[in-house]
């Protein structure tokens, strides 16, 4: 197939880039002209546009909530009582609004392929536009299902208990308003919720100047996308999750899951790009359903697994990992002490070398922070250096990283989260907690010799 005048071999990529020959979506005039944005203006090297996602432009939340038409067939009452019983509940915010439309109509019908259970609620909010499937009625704007099984893989049968002809899933209170209204009407005692669309972790790549460019769900209608600190305040919002997980591409940083690590117990995500494909939902739902019980980090393991086999058996390399968020704050101590004793050591030239070996991805920028270390250690003169550097990777292994999946020849060295290192710095880094909170950021700039 092809987009944006570039031919797809193996499926459209879960990554959103406009400019650049590695683009998978439209040319960023074509996407002008469509949805009428005439402030953008290019980054001199980025291959970006900047656009104020902040300023609050686009559809009002107040708009958007008040035009949603509920079905006289069906209301979230009649399918399930508010007694909180059940022990999951699953929520999808499928972002279908761009060139991954057909994407998202097969991973709905994948999650009916399970459907929920008296112990397991799944819903899906799935929005879509003009432009790309016409499939299973072709409706427009945005619906929320109430998931139950059938076989029918075609069309989504499911009952629409909410819908919507306006809505921006690039907006983080749009997501909150999905999260409460589910938390609401179909309680349980353990929350997942995946964030499905494109994404491009903390960074899109180039000449970055603005945090708003950086993040995930990104609606082709209202050119906005939810950035890093947006999804710590939407989590926050609503509560916290017990897993978050990210059916995007590149979004397992360290710089993202240390963002949201008050609200979610467990991030499940990417390192590396995703094929179109993205999860497939089946084959994880339908052991949550059969042992309901299951606890977070088992659940978690279980859709890292999910993932992992499916693309080892058809032979397509890909990264999948899920991280504890509560030993993100010793993580990022041992990562500091690292950084202290690298560069009160002054082993620059063994750095550097780390640097431009260590594992990377989509981004060359986004390499895996394990590989860098453990490159680091293997070389290192310095005592102090090894023994800080030794003692950071047993975190990582046996309390960070509580289970990885790397798939293919190409990802022998994802250990399972990625870091930003780049050769050149960009003040923009600096708006993250993790800059904040850890001497990343000072690591960066010693490379470099800022």
């Amino acid at each position: 197939m092809s987009i944006g005048h570039v031919e797809l071999k193996t499926g459209d990529l879960r990554l959103y880039n406009i400019i650049t020959i590695h683009k998978m979506y439209k040319l960023q005039e074509v996407r002008m002209i469509k949805i009428g944005i005439l402030s953008l203006f290019l980054c001199a090297n980025s291959g970006f546009a900047e656009i104020d996602f902040d300023s609050g432009k686009g559809i009002n939340i107040k708009e958007v909530t008040a035009s949603v038409e509920t079905p006289a067939v069906s209301s979230p009452k009649a399918i399930e009582s508010k007694d909180a019983t059940k022990e999951w509940t699953v929520m999808v915010f499928v972002n279908g609004k761009n060139n991954l439309e057909s994407y998202a109509l097969k991973d709905v019908n994948e999650m009916e392929m399970v459907g929920s259970s008296d112990r397991v609620n799944i819903i899906a909010e799935v929005g879509r536009i003009n432009g790309y499937s016409s499939a299973d009625g072709d409706w427009k704007g945005c619906k929320r299902f109430y998931v139950t099984k059938d076989n029918d893989t075609n069309k989504i049968n499911s009952n629409a208990v909410l819908t919507t002809s306006k809505c921006d899933m690039g907006s983080w209170e749009y997501m909150v308003d999905f999260v409460n209204w589910t938390k609401k009407n179909y309680p349980s005692k353990k929350y997942v919720l995946i964030i499905w669309n494109h994404g491009s972790g903390w960074d899109k790549g180039g000449d970055i100047t603005a945090i708003t460019e950086k993040g995930i769900s990104y609606d082709d209608e209202t050119g906005n996308n939810i950035n890093t600190p947006q999804m710590r305040m939407a989590l926050e919002k609503v509560g916290g999750v017990n897993i978050l997980g990210m059916d995007a591409c590149l979004m397992q940083m360290a710089e993202v899951a240390y963002e949201i690590k008050d609200y979610s117990d467990y991030v499940v995500a990417s390192e590396e790009t995703e094929p179109g494909d993205g999860y497939t939902y089946n084959t994880w739902l339908d052991p949550l359903v059969k042992e309901p019980t299951m606890d977070a980090k088992k659940l978690s393991v279980a859709m890292v697994n999910s993932y992992g086999d499916h693309y080892q058996s058809v032979n397509q390399g890909g990264t999948q990992s899920s991280i504890s968020s509560k030993s993100l704050a010793q993580f990022t101590s041992l990562t500091n002490s690292f950084i202290d004793a690298l560069i009160k050591g002054n082993d620059l030239p063994n750095a550097k070398s780390a640097r431009d070996r260590a594992q990377k991805f989509y981004y060359s920028t986004n390499k895996d922070i394990y590989h860098f270390v453990k490159l680091v250690v293997d070389s290192t003169q310095v005592s102090d250096v090894k023994v800080k550097g030794q003692a950071l990777l047993d975190f990582m292994k046996t309390n960070l990283i509580a289970h990885n999946r790397a798939v293919g020849s190409g990802y022998s060295n994802a250990y399972g989260i990625a870091g930003y290192l780049p050769t050149s710095y960009t003040t923009s880094y600096d708006s993250l907690s993790w800059a904040k909170d850890s001497k990343w950021d000072d690591l960066i700039k010693w490379i470099n010799g800022k």
